[in-house]
């Protein structure tokens, strides 16, 4: 078994009527960076994760989780 980061970042822009382009602005990052965490195609820092969960006043665990994948996916 693998592990990736999941995130729930689309939701909660979704709950705070955000675009990618509104969030990436607020924490000075790209859209691309954004879209590519959300995707899962980019495993943010921990100080671009911790930025995220904190402009959303969101524990870390309630963006980011541990995410188990079977190493044939």
């Amino acid at each position: 078994m693998s592990k990736i980061l999941g995130n729930r970042i689309n939701v909660y822009r979704a709950e705070h009527r955000m675009s990618q382009a509104d969030l990436a602005d607020a924490i000075g990052v790209s859209r691309k960076t954004i879209s590519t965490i959300e995707v899962g195609r980019f495993i943010p820092s921990t100080i671009i994760a911790l930025q995220i969960a904190r402009h959303f006043d969101a524990r870390f665990e309630d963006v980011f989780w541990l995410k188990e994948i079977d190493a044939k996916d």
